[in-house]
């Protein structure tokens, strides 16, 4: 089980605390050791390494500050250095680690570093203010007219802006074919992207069935990005688009479609919203209509790590995102399913790199 109790003495749990309160220091310098080629020449120098001499003299950077960084480094297992070797301290030669390695070269890694450096590091210091308040209090480093990041997207600063679409889009991108066949299986005439972001499935849809008739769903300015995405690919006489709140219960979603899709959006509301949502697709639905709900549900994954990244992601939700949506545990979800009278028929698990997949249908009660 994740996060299951690890058995540790008193002076482990100790440094663990200082990890922990020296966690924001360590990613800083971690980030910096990459972006300005540390890392890179570490890796290139392989088995011979350098010497923070060398390394200051290839990079035009002072003594002092490479050393400050590769020191710091040392502690968090980015860099080595051959302890097998006696030299001054100022002969050290440095290696490139196993994690730097990933730290370097991972996609994921780069991404969800990247994404919390450009969209959520500022912001996360008014995590306390987000938690008693319910509101995303952080979001105020992008614009103060700003309720939810959703409506900020399309304005962000272009760094915060592409680090997010990379953050998202890496995620789903992967999944998106393995489900296709799933989505695809009945021969749908008629779907419904709710929440379509940049229309990507949409466009996938559109390629793999010319027949098919796809309805775009998002807020207007998300819209407008997925609408020329659309127009861009060649598709807009297949795929039409609806601009709407999806958090406004008077607005109905389409009716008696054959498939109704969502894709990491239900983790963009809270509990409640989620409900109120799945309500109105349960209104829309015939008989015969198909709900899929791909989402990444920390409870059922394969590894760890992936744990981990997931359920940290919950503070940007409360503190960036809007102030009461997250990656949700599977049975949070189902009950939301179910209080929506929906039915759960089939769950496909580890899709990809962290996906579930939720195909649902009206219950009859």
């Amino acid at each position: 089980m994740p996060f299951d109790k690890k058995d540790i003495s008193a002076y482990e749990a100790m440094y663990e605390a200082q990890k922990i309160a020296y966690a924001p220091v360590i990613f800083q310098v971690v980030r910096a050791l990459r972006d300005l080629g540390v890392l890179g020449l570490l890796e290139q120098s392989g088995k011979t390494g350098m010497t923070a001499t060398a390394l200051c003299e290839a990079l035009e950077i002072s003594q002092y500050g490479v050393e400050t960084l590769l020191e710091s480094g040392l502690s968090c297992g980015v860099v080595e250095r051959d302890h097998n070797t006696p030299a001054a301290y100022k002969n050290w030669v440095y290696f490139l680690s196993k994690v730097g390695y990933y730290m370097l070269n991972d996609s994921m890694t780069r991404i969800n570093m990247d994404f919390n450096h450009h969209v959520c590091y500022h912001g996360l210091s008014d995590l306390d203010k987000s938690i008693t308040d319910g509101q995303p209090k952080g979001l105020a480093v992008f614009g103060e007219q700003w309720k939810t990041f959703y409506e900020a997207l399309p304005h962000l600063p272009e760094r915060a802006k592409n680090s997010w679409y990379a953050f998202d889009h890496f995620y789903s991108d992967s999944s998106y074919p393995l489900v296709l066949s799933i989505v695809l299986r009945d021969h749908p005439q008629t779907i419904v992207d709710i929440g379509t972001n940049t229309g990507k499935f949409a466009i996938l849809l559109a390629q793999s069935d010319p027949n098919i008739k796809i309805t775009m769903i998002d807020l207007p300015d998300q819209l407008g990005v997925a609408v020329q995405n659309v127009e861009t690919a060649g598709f807009a006489d297949q795929i039409s688009a609806n601009a709407m709140d999806l958090l406004d219960s008077d607005l109905k979603f389409p009716y008696g479609l054959d498939v109704y899709w969502m894709s990491q959006f239900l983790s963009c509301f809270g509990s409640e919203g989620v409900v109120s949502i799945l309500k109105r697709v349960f209104d829309a639905m015939s008989g015969e209509s198909r709900l899929f709900i791909m989402e990444t549900c920390w409870d059922r994954q394969k590894h760890e790590a992936a744990t981990f990244s997931l359920v940290n992601t919950n503070p940007y939700f409360a503190c960036i995102a809007n102030g009461n949506s997250k990656m949700y545990h599977s049975e949070e979800l189902l009950n939301c399913v179910a209080e929506a009278r929906l039915e759960v028929i089939e769950i496909k698990d580890y899709i990809s790199i962290c996906h579930s997949l939720f195909e649902c249908r009206r219950r009859y009660d």
